[in-house]
């Protein structure tokens, strides 16, 4: 049986405001943890008008204190914008104040174009090409193995699982040398899958935390009673991801009936390559194509993303999700639900 997480963008609907998405996302976490659902995990994104993730750790601490059991993460941190001190600072407060429920991931890219660095003051490209190193002093912060010359406080001695994300070989590789759990981001570029997964468990170094390899899988995930509202709902992120890839990104817009069979065809190409990971249709067809993807990956867990428009979409989207993978045996509901 596979465990089921739930990823949120916290986004941002045209019409509405932050405050609406971050309510949006507390309902959402607490349903996921009621459902059964093991993590509740939030990207860290910036100056995008679409998605309130960006202060993670803040966003996090309010979703700990408005749940009770989920485990409740980043997927991910994007360290090369941050100092390692930092991190294990605001995650070790998060482990203070939610103690064994809190999951760090990890990830080399800022998560916003050029202009960011300058923003932050920050050399981003120096700092993802020390992304082995920053990884290693943040695991030793908050282990004190090895001992190093500061301490942080919060941090050191907290009980933070430490995950590393990826979308190439270079994520893969690097976990499984510090013998940690990979979190492959199918789910928006699903092509070095199948190869960063071999390389991850072929080169795989057992460490204090972890014995064997573990994977978690990204897909998008829409599910409704007919296969009509289910492509329907889906068409929210779908817009989101071709003015993003356009380049005129903004809130999320209202779902379209057929959206598809308005583009022109290279952009049905583009969502359809986008679609190797992804389970659209009723709870039949969802809990089909989930047990079909995770044949294919051998995953140990399948990490649910998709942006609806509607709130309440997303919320019955994940029940059906689950009702129909627990139904058939796929799915294994959180001992915490």
């Amino acid at each position: 049986m596979t465990d089921l997480s739930v990823l949120d963008l916290v986004p941002v609907r045209e019409g509405a405001d932050l405050a609406e998405a971050f309510s949006a996302a507390i309902a959402l976490a607490q349903a996921a943890e009621a459902l059964g659902y093991r993590r509740y995990w939030v990207a860290e994104h910036h100056l995008m008008e679409g998605i309130g993730g960006a202060a993670t750790a803040v966003v996090l601490a309010r979703i700990g204190a408005a749940t009770r059991t989920i485990r409740i993460g980043a997927g991910g941190i994007m360290l090369p914008n941050h100092s390692p001190l930092q991190i294990a600072e605001q995650f070790g407060t998060l482990d203070a104040l939610f103690p064994g429920r809190v999951d760090l991931g990890l990830g080399r890219a800022p998560g916003a174009g050029p202009q960011l660095g300058h923003a932050l003051r920050r050399d981003l490209h120096a700092a993802a090409a020390r992304f082995p190193q920053d990884v290693a002093e943040l695991r030793a912060l908050l282990t004190g193995e090895p001992d190093l010359p500061l301490r942080a406080t919060p941090g050191h001695g907290a009980a933070v699982a430490l995950w590393l994300l990826g979308s190439s070989l270079f994520g893969a590789d690097l976990a499984a040398r510090l013998g940690l759990p990979y979190a492959f981001a199918s789910h928006f570029a699903p092509d070095h899958l199948d190869a960063a997964l071999a390389l991850y468990r072929s080169r795989f170094t057992a460490s204090a935390t972890l014995a064997q390899p573990h994977v978690m899988v990204a897909m998008n995930v829409f599910c409704a009673p007919t296969a009509e509202e289910a492509e329907r709902i889906a068409s929210s992120q779908a817009q989101a991801f071709v003015r993003l890839r356009s380049g005129d990104p903004g809130r999320l817009p209202p779902p379209v009936a057929e959206y598809r069979a308005t583009l022109p065809p290279p952009l049905r190409a583009m969502l359809d390559h986008l679609g190797q990971a992804q389970a659209v249709g009723t709870p039949e067809m969802v809990a089909e194509q989930i047990t079909r993807f995770c044949a294919r990956t051998g995953a140990d867990e399948v990490i649910v993303a998709g942006s609806t428009y509607d709130p309440e979409a997303r919320v019955r989207s994940l029940a059906l999700t689950m009702e129909a993978l627990a139904a058939g045996g796929m799915a294994r509901r959180s001992a915490s639900a």
